[in-house]
């Protein structure tokens, strides 16, 4: 076996568009394409008429040819159309004439002739044909002139087409033309303009469409002229229309179809489609073993000698190749190819291991359940190397497939269709491993590896499925409940789990079933009814669920579909209601029908009939059947007051047995106007709001008034709870702990604003009868005079303090607008050198030294700040 190497061979590679002699498959030899042009014509011919194309090739040497005829009535012009130039008419039956073609810049002559064939019985066709007028246009010699087909007599104001006779050539113009422009091309006649004025215009691509203004005409004269250079890489051909009118836009001829070809140049340079070709060859191969393609493209025409290419190797590495020298003609271009060995399939694919397990759910599909691996020393990821597998056996209705894994070249058995356990419990399949080529002749080994795939189905709890579902039944409404229905019983695909199905009713819209839940019996709870809105064309469903004991459980659904027969258990109503008719009606009836919410039979045709009391009703009305379904109700008096009449109306239907009742039909009496239309009040009043509309709106307004007067009542109240807790607190009389503003520098003794005269215990205390009932605060004002106490002994009072203080703690304790029990009050510290006396110290307003506040310090750690300033043991 050949080594794997990569060669890279660097090839450039030259594109020359050469002339077509020099490929050696065609020779062109300049000159006339025939030696004779035959062509038939009509026996008269007019001045300009195109006869015939002689086409001239030159090989695409530029050669510039001029024409000269042999016979001075035919002229050629440029393009090879031979034309008339004068009005003619052959005597015989044909006519011949030589055209000889010299060159402008070397003297070679090229000659042909022509054969005019007379067609025959066309003398009779063109005896009465007009000829041209010679003042109107004269023909230059260089130019073509084309000429409408000639057309038979107007018959009844409508132009009949006639066969043309000849086949207008196409015209031949070349690209990148420069001119000078407008450059003119053909001439336009009709021999209609002998007798009238006609316009000419073009339409068509290039005239009047896009790509507009390239070619114009004259509309006198017919002249169709390019205005412009030409690009056949762009549009290589042009399909015209030339029209002829009147003065008046009445069309005189058929319009004819003119082509005009681009001419191609060699104006474009072949262009490689890749800078860069990459190619591959295999090891060991032969010379002259294909390599690659190459391919290069030219804009030019592909038919002619501008866009045949032919490539060549310029060089290549390593090594050099023999050049044969040619001539290059055209234009060229080069790209790069660079060539690579490739690997050939001369190593087989092997399984790692002859036998692969796996094992699947049962109705699972998607899930891979086995991995096959296999081993290949070919290049990875080469069609030597990648490799297809196959089931060729134990699968015959077609459950898996072995689809490979594009990285690890790994087949991926895969369930493709469900798998029932009650059915198939396990599978052994056979799957083979091949590459995606062939192997090479020269190994001795098998194309393809064997192995087994054992699969093994896992059993799952199905859902059990009702038998049949939907279930349909036929039963007449009215049945009364505790009716047995049917039986609806579900089966449990599960046949070896020997599972229990238990019944429960999953939709009852009208609630009118129940099953049995071990037995699936449906019996009726409620009394059935075919007019129901539960029912809808007669088609009552209701839904139920069979559930199993499996782990986990599984249930199933099932319709059962009831369709109600119809029996006579509803009464007709007359249609409409309510009426309404003038007091002086003209016709004096009312058009009345009757409706069943029964179906057929036991419907119409209903029986009218008014009913014997009150007898006002048989003496001003009376009713007659007009059809099966209607009745009119007429007035017996001529005129009946205002006002709304309630008429009983007693109506039966053709049931079996029929049923009938009595409908009260209100109508209403009013004025009308000329129209018959009513003008009462009442009916304008109608027409307004109703009575649950008023009261609606009346609730609303009496709900928002007594929410205004609430935020009236709940404004006042916060006011005066606002003013009574400003009595609560009068600062003058506000024996505790103010905090004073300290914005004046100085100010005196303002740090110690305390009533010490409270803390005395008087001599005289009140007695207990003026005291009020209840604690008294500190800081209310007192209503009665404040009592006039004598003045102090020397020995205080032990229990004078102790009382203030409990007073005091009870009222603060109580207070609402205290501060919590507990709060950390923060001050600000504002330095020394302040002008305010310090409030470390209390002084009483009498002597201290007379009191002792020693059992301050027994009261707790609260009245540890009053200890500290009343007590012992410090001097303040």
């Amino acid at each position: 076996m050949l080594g794997v190497g990569a060669a890279a061979l660097l090839l450039l590679v030259s594109v020359l568009r050469i002339p077509i002699e020099a490929t050696g498959l065609v020779t062109c030899t300049p000159g006339f394409s025939e030696d004779i042009y035959h062509a038939v014509v009509s026996r008269s011919l007019y001045k300009g008429q195109p006869l015939l194309n002689v086409g001239f090739s030159d090989c695409y040497r530029r050669v510039v040819v001029q024409y000269e005829t042999s016979n001075p009535s035919f002229r050629v012009l440029r393009d090879g159309v031979v034309y008339a130039t004068e009005n003619l008419r052959l005597s015989g039956k044909q006519l011949k004439f030589a055209i000889t073609a010299h060159a402008m810049q070397a003297q070679e002559r090229w000659q042909t002739a022509v054969k005019l064939t007379v067609r025959p019985d066309s003398s009779a066709k063109h005896s009465g044909q007009k000829t041209w007028k010679s003042t109107d246009v004269v023909l230059p010699q260089n130019i073509p002139v084309i000429a409408f087909p000639r057309l038979p007599l107007e018959h009844q104001g409508q132009l009949k087409r006639q066969k043309r006779d000849w086949v207008i050539p196409p015209i031949n113009v070349p690209e990148n033309s420069r001119g000078p422009f407008p450059q003119e091309l053909v001439r336009i006649r009709s021999d209609r303009d002998k007798n009238r004025s006609l316009r000419y215009s073009v339409t068509g691509p290039g005239a009047d469409q896009p790509p507009t203004g390239i070619f114009s005409i004259s509309p006198i004269s017919g002249e169709l002229s390019v205005t412009k250079p030409l690009d056949r890489e762009q549009i290589a051909s042009y399909h015209l229309r030339a029209h002829a009118v009147d003065l008046n836009g009445n069309q005189v001829e058929n319009p004819i179809d003119i082509v005009i070809n681009v001419i191609d140049m060699n104006d474009n340079r072949p262009e490689f489609l890749h800078q860069v070709w990459n190619g591959s060859v295999p090891e060991g191969s032969k010379p002259g073993t294909f390599v690659m393609t190459v391919t290069a493209v030219d804009a030019d025409d592909p038919n002619s000698s501008n866009g045949i290419l032919r490539y060549k190797i310029l060089s290549q590495t390593p090594g050099t190749t023999d050049m044969e020298g040619s001539p290059t003609y055209g234009l060229s271009n080069t790209a790069t190819a660079v060539i690579r060995i490739a690997d050939v399939n001369d190593n087989p694919p092997e399984f790692t291991t002859a036998t692969f397990y796996g094992e699947v759910p049962e109705h699972r599909v998607g899930i891979i359940i086995s991995n096959l691996t296999i081993t290949d020393n070919d290049h990875p990821h080469t069609k030597a190397w990648n490799a297809v597998y196959k089931i060729t056996g134990g699968d015959p209705t077609g459950h898996f497939a072995v689809p490979t894994d594009l990285i690890s070249n790994d087949g991926l058995v895969t369930v493709v269709n469900p798998i029932d356990y009650e059915t198939n419990r396990a599978f052994v399949l056979t799957v083979i491993a091949v590459n995606q080529v062939d192997l090479t002749n020269d190994i001795q080994l098998p194309p393809q590896s064997t192995a087994t795939v054992s699969i093994t189905v896992i059993d799952v709890n199905e859902s059990p499925h009702f038998v049949p579902n939907p279930k349909l039944i036929r039963q007449e409404e009215r049945l009364p409940a505790g009716k047995l229905l049917t039986t609806f019983t579900a089966e449990d695909p599960d046949r070896y789990m020997q599972q229990t199905l238990r019944y429960s009713k999953l939709s009852d819209p009208a609630n009118w079933l129940k099953i049995d839940p071990l037995h699936g019996q449906i019996s009726t709870i409620a009394m059935l009814d075919r007019e129901s809105p539960y029912v809808k064309n007669n088609m009552y469903n209701a839904t139920f669920l069979a559930s199993d004991n499996g782990i986990p459980p599984a249930s199933g659904t099932g319709t059962l579909q009831i369709l109600l027969l119809d029996v006579n258990d509803n009464a007709p109503e007359v249609f409409p209601q309510e009426v309404s008719i003038c007091e002086k009606p003209d016709p004096n009836a009312i058009n009345i029908s009757a409706v069943d919410t029964d179906i057929d039979p036991n419907t119409g045709p209903f029986a009218f009939e008014l009913p014997d009391s009150p007898a006002d009703v048989r003496k001003n009305w009376s009713i007659t059947r007009l059809s099966g379904d209607d009745a009119q109700l007429s007035l017996k008096i001529g005129i009946l007051d205002d006002g709304i009449y309630e008429v009983p109306i007693m109506i039966m239907d053709s049931g079996n047995p029929p049923l009938s009742a009595t409908s009260v039909l209100l109508v209403k009496v009013c004025p009308c106007d000329e129209n018959g239309d009513c003008t009462s009040v009442q009916a304008i009043v109608a027409a307004g709001l109703g009575t649950g509309a008023i009261i609606a709106i009346l609730l609303c307004i009496i709900i928002l008034l007594i929410l205004v007067l609430l935020f009236v009542i709940w404004m006042k109240r916060r006011d005066k709870e606002r003013q009574a807790k400003q009595l609560l607190i009068d600062p003058e009389d506000d024996v505790r702990d103010n905090i004073l503003k300290y914005d004046e520098e100085g100010g005196g003794e303002e740090d110690q604003d305390y009533d010490l005269s409270q803390l005395q215990q008087p001599d005289a205390v009140e007695p207990d009868s003026i005291k009020p009932m209840g604690i008294r605060r500190v800081d209310e004002r007192p209503i009665h005079a404040e009592p006039q106490y004598p003045l102090r002994s020397a020995a205080p009072h032990p229990g004078d303090i102790g009382d203030f203080i409990n007073e005091g703690l009870k009222a603060a304790d109580n207070d609402p607008t205290a501060p919590p029990y507990d709060s950390l009050l923060v001050f600000d510290y504002e330095g020394s050198g302040s002008t305010a006396g310090s409030l470390s110290s209390l002084n009483s307003t009498s002597s201290g030294g007379d009191q002792d506040y020693d059992y301050l310090n027994d009261w707790g750690p609260r009245f540890k700040k009053l200890a500290d300033m009343y007590g012992g043991g410090s001097d303040c």
